[in-house]
């Protein structure tokens, strides 16, 4: 049982709380981006992320004043809602300015990631499974020496999903809309691995490389995530599943804990 200290109730996903990156590097690990812009780095930063508190985080590095200045362009410009291609047309070079260059060799999409990925040493249970979305999160326990809880800063465009295979590879969705990335570009930044199960109920997400892909100032782009030094480090949780929720307990002092809905498939969905 939780600590009475820990926050019983959770708040709605649009709560961002601080998680522990589950995979984190050091700054001269991380893929370089080039300053004042949104680039891989900031993508291999989300990548690592459950949390909206902790994409946010990722973003402000640079990339938040550069988005700044794309979105005071548009609102500046008067698009329309529904005018697909005025922002590309009045602020086409300031979009450009805000998003590192494309690679000069592009590296294809990994339609499916977990070709080729060693199978974990203990498959999954089948009851775990499938596809999962976030739908809610605690607050963390406070610890001593730890930081502070944070201020909640509704973000309404980051759907983040799990999807686990009978394999026991494993892939960590976020997206990110034009809310966010400005009219134009809207990308889905992937990370995936394995899945390492131990004991009853513990599972540790070893990512192994990333993607993130969607338009950028409305052309494709495919942005890997991962460099030579880059290193995931992985991050452990408590597993528990009821009534196809699945709730995973960040296994640490924090004792965050985060709910996922089972997303039904395509042909079961009403």
């Amino acid at each position: 049982m939780p600590s009475s200290r820990v926050l019983l109730a959770v708040v709605s996903l649009s709560l961002g709380v601080a998680l522990p990156a589950a995979a984190q590097t050091s700054a001269s690990e991380r893929p370089r981006t080039v300053a004042g812009v949104c680039g891989a780095t900031n993508w291999a930063c989300v990548a690592e992320c459950i949390d909206a508190a902790c994409v946010d985080r990722c973003l402000r590095e640079d990339c938040e004043q550069a988005l700044n200045r794309l979105k005071a362009c548009t609102e500046k410009a008067g698009c329309a809602p529904d005018d697909t291609q005025c922002a590309q047309r009045t602020c086409g070079s300031t979009c450009q300015r805000s998003f590192e260059p494309a690679p000069p060799s592009p590296e294809k999409e990994r339609t499916d990631p977990c070709q080729g990925l060693p199978a974990a040493a203990k498959k999954p249970p089948e009851k775990l499974v499938g596809t999962w979305t976030l739908s809610a999160a605690s607050l963390p326990e406070e610890v001593d020496g730890g930081p502070q809880r944070i201020e909640a800063q509704p973000r309404a465009d980051y759907e983040r999903t799990l999807q686990v295979t009978p394999e026991g590879c494993f892939i960590l969705r976020t997206s990110l809309g034009e809310p966010t990335l400005g009219r134009g570009s809207a990308l889905v930044v992937r990370a995936w691995g394995v899945a390492e199960l131990s004991g009853e109920n513990r599972v540790t997400l070893r990512a192994k490389d990333g993607q993130a892909v969607g338009p950028v100032c409305g052309d494709k782009r495919v942005i890997p995530l991962t460099r030579k030094k880059l290193k995931f480090k992985g991050g452990t949780y408590r597993w528990d599943l009821e009534r196809e929720v699945l709730t995973l307990t960040v296994d640490d002092a924090s004792k965050q804990t985060f709910q996922f809905d089972r997303e039904q498939p395509e042909g079961e969905k009403k």
